[in-house]
C-alpha cells in the first residue's frame, strides 16, 4: 500500500471503528486509495496510530458498502466500479439531474446562482492548470448547488445517499477521459438555462450532460 495517512484525531463521540472507516472511505473517495490497492491491516493500524481491531471492523463495513473486495487467502482490496456500475450510475443520473435542474430553474435565489457561476469560473481555473483533483471538486460542487436548489429534501436525501457512487464515477471519468471542454460548455449550457428561468431547457441540457457522458462510456467500453 502506497498511502501514508496520517495520525488519526480521536473524537470520543463515535467509536473508533466509524472514526477509521469513514477515514478510508474518504481516502478512496479522494482517490488516495486507488482501485485494486490493497489494505494492510498492521500498516493502516500502525500509520493512523491504533490497533488493528477498529482497522479490522473498517474493512469489514467498508466490504459490506462495496467499497471493498475481500478475496480468500489474499485479502481486502479497493473495488473497482465495473463498467456495468458506471452506466447504472449514469442511469439514475440522467433521471435526477433532468429533473434536479428543472426545478433549480424555478427556485435558484440570486445567492446560489452567484455561487453556481463562481464554480464554474473555479472550474476553468482548473482545467487551464489541468488540476484534475480540483476540476473533481467543483464538478460536485456544480452539480450539488442545483440540487440543493431544488428545495426537495427528499430529492436532496436520494441525492445524498448515492453521492459515494457519484463522487467515484467522478474518479474513473477525470482519470480515464480528457473531454474536458465539453463538460466546461455543458455546465455553461445549464447556467444559462436556469439563470434564464427556462426550466424545459435546463431539464433538456441536464439530461445531455449526462447522456453525452454515457455516450464517451459506452465507447471506452466497446474499445
Amino acid at each position: 500500500m502506497s498511502v501514508n495517512f496520517d495520525k488519526l484525531e480521536i473524537r470520543n463521540y463515535k467509536p473508533l471503528g466509524e472514526v477509521v472507516f469513514e477515514y478510508l472511505r474518504n481516502a478512496i473517495l479522494g482517490g488516495e486509495l486507488k482501485p485494486g490497492e490493497r489494505l494492510m491491516e498492521v500498516t493502516i493500524a500502525d500509520q493512523l496510530g491504533v490497533s488493528r481491531t477498529p482497522v479490522r471492523e473498517a474493512i469489514r463495513k467498508l466490504e459490506k458498502e462495496n467499497f471493498v473486495i475481500m478475496i480468500p487467502r489474499k485479502g481486502a482490496y479497493v473495488a473497482d466500479l465495473t463498467k456495468k456500475d458506471i452506466l447504472e450510475v449514469l442511469e439514475i443520473r440522467k433521471e435526477l439531474e433532468g429533473f434536479a435542474a428543472y426545478l433549480a430553474s424555478e427556485r435558484m435565489t440570486i445567492e446560489e446562482k452567484e455561487a453556481l457561476a463562481k464554480t464554474m469560473e473555479q472550474f476553468n481555473a482548473s482545467m487551464a492548470t489541468m488540476d484534475k483533483k480540483s476540476m473533481i471538486d467543483n464538478d460536485n460542487a456544480f452539480h450539488s448547488l442545483i440540487f440543493k436548489a431544488t428545495k426537495n429534501q427528499r430529492l436532496i436525501n436520494i441525492i445524498y445517499d448515492l453521492h459515494d457512487q457519484f463522487q467515484r464515477f467522478r474518479l474513473v471519468y477525470f482519470s480515464e477521459f480528457t473531454n474536458y471542454n465539453e463538460i466546461q460548455a455543458s455546465h455553461g449550457r445549464i447556467y444559462d438555462a436556469i439563470i434564464k428561468g427556462d426550466a424545459l431547457v435546463a431539464k433538456a441540457e441536464a439530461e445531455n450532460h449526462i447522456e453525452n457522458l454515457r455516450a464517451q462510456v459506452n465507447r471506452w467500453i466497446n474499445e
